[in-house]
């Protein structure tokens, strides 16, 4: 197959993540988390597959038409941020006020962190959390905590989403990749199992989602705190 065709399929691959995401509110619209969340793991892979695909066949020389980059952009905060955060709200996991202060903070504060064009470090991490709220949420419904516990989880990743703290890409960030990749493959299989059961409350995917959450989120912070040799 010509480049170009593969290429373009590249970015028809992205663009599928617009009707996944439809799925994905139409089932949150009728409260079917578990069906949500299912739909929104399905696009997180996608998410995960379009870039490297994009990279190998170098979309922007291969088919310029299309800006790939806003393309990813959108779909991302579809099931990234919006999505995410009207599940959190209408679910009642955080109450009242609680619920509004989450989904200002999250809806706001990612659309100006999406434009941020310091987002991205020298090495492809993240600078400041990247605006998952996908899995975070995801997280929270399924370990459900003292709300206020979640609006201070909320609260803290949208601050730090203004910060230079590290966060690691899975793929794109070289060091530890050998055990990142794996660590987030496990998570969407452990997000994916839990939502699956209906976040059961003594499914072991609990206690998976927990552990990987943790590495993920504290990575790039380690990497910070213990950088790589000559790297000073």
């Amino acid at each position: 197959m010509d480049i170009r065709w593969k290429a373009l399929f590249v970015h028809l691959l992205t663009a599928s993540g617009a009707v996944l995401s439809m799925l994905a509110m139409l089932a949150a619209v009728e409260g079917k988390w578990s069906l949500m969340f299912l739909w929104l793991v399905v696009a997180l892979l996608v998410d995960g597959f379009d870039g490297p695909l994009a990279r190998r066949y170098d979309v922007q020389v291969n088919w310029p038409t299309y800006d790939g980059v806003l393309l990813d952009l959108i779909i991302d905060y579809l099931t990234y941020v919006f999505i995410p955060a009207f599940a959190l709200f209408q679910s009642g996991l955080l109450p009242g006020w609680t619920g509004w202060i989450a989904i200002i903070v999250i809806t706001y504060g990612s659309v100006i962190y999406f434009v941020d064009t310091r987002m991205k470090t020298k090495d492809n991490s993240f600078a400041g959390f990247p605006a998952c709220w996908n899995m975070v949420v995801l997280v929270l419904f399924a370990l459900q905590p003292n709300f206020w516990l979640m609006l201070a989880i909320v609260v803290a990743l949208a601050g730090t989403m203004f910060t230079n703290l590290k966060f690691i890409h899975p793929v794109r960030t070289e060091r530890w990749r050998t055990l990142s990749l794996p660590v987030t493959l496990a998570w969407i299989g452990f997000a994916g199992w839990a939502a699956w059961v209906d976040f059961h409350p003594q499914s072991w995917a609990h206690l998976g989602l927990a552990i990987t959450s943790l590495y993920l989120l504290l990575a790039g912070i380690a990497q910070e705190i213990f950088p790589a040799r000559g790297a000073r």
